[in-house]
């Protein structure tokens, strides 16, 4: 999808910034954005100069969540949806997941409803301190999405989930970064410059595909039954080392007090054992 409607797309910097661009609507998500959130990520995915991903929203609000006055959601109310169909914001919730890049989302005024849920697999959640967040879906009737029930507990804990989901209340980034639901908290109108100041820590001493890794790592492998799976695995990725450049670099340019130089690219270089792979 080379142009979009209801986001904007740059890259700068090895860094691509997504931005939700409904500011009259205070970016509330509708089937396209979903559509074009998709197609974006898949574009940053793809894209060798892309090393992070930047996630925000234009004007006062990140996202007040689904738009409601453009019907909500894409199927016959008279006949339901049928078993291939899935809600918009898991389908931008679960393409996050998947990425090989890291996204951090850049948040600020309301993100609430599917404007909080479409970040819950983001890799960092960057508040100002204007942000307010809530699930609000049992205070509309209806239940949360964007696979939301599997991502928060593991962010804050089953008993914040449920205050927090079963209350539908609104909160603030204090209270958020408390619990564990953002990670830093900024003063309004920097965040923006602070995720960009960490995408270009992130772009300048890391390697790529040693990222890549590590967060699906971390999505994969965090809710396996014992450790052992995950040492087997973390076994061969180690014993490979011995042939991997970006390890070389990594040791020399500590040793030579210098920036690295990795040069193994997502593309062609991840291990071909990896067992997501294959999903």
């Amino acid at each position: 999808m080379a142009d979009y409607a209801e986001i904007t797309y740059a890259v700068a910097d090895r860094v691509a910034t997504v931005t939700l661009n409904r500011p009259e609507a205070r970016n509330g998500y509708t089937i396209r954005m979903a559509d074009e959130l998709g197609a974006a990520m898949d574009r940053a995915d793809r894209d060798e100069d892309v090393r992070v991903v930047v996630l925000t929203g234009a004007g006062k609000d990140f996202c007040v969540g689904a738009d409601l006055s453009q019907g909500g959601f894409d199927f016959d109310p008279s006949t339901g949806p049928d078993a291939a169909w899935q809600e918009p914001a898991g389908r931008c919730s679960k393409r996050i997941f998947t990425m090989n890049k890291p996204v951090i989302a850049a948040l600020h005024g309301a993100a609430v409803g599917g404007g909080i849920t479409i970040t819950l697999s983001c890799d960092y959640r960057l508040a100002a301190e204007d942000s307010r967040f809530g699930f609000v879906f049992t205070r509309r009737g209806i239940y949360p999405e964007g696979a939301s029930a599997w991502f928060l507990p593991r962010l804050v804990g089953m008993g914040t989930a449920l205050d927090w989901m079963i209350s539908g209340r609104v909160f603030t980034a204090a209270e958020a970064l408390e619990k564990a639901l953002v990670h830093r908290v900024f003063p309004t109108g920097t965040v923006l410059d602070e995720a960009y100041r960490l995408a270009g820590e992130i772009v300048e001493k890391t390697a790529p595909v040693s990222v890549a890794v590590t967060r699906q790592l971390l999505y994969r492998m965090a809710s396996a039954d014992s450790p052992f799976p995950v040492h087997e695995l973390d076994s061969r990725l180690i014993g490979g080392l011995g042939t991997s450049p970006d390890a070389v670099e990594g040791v020399l340019s500590f040793l030579q007090k210098r920036p690295p130089a990795f040069g193994m690219r997502v593309e062609k270089d991840l291990p071909d054992y990896l067992p997501w792979l294959e999903k």
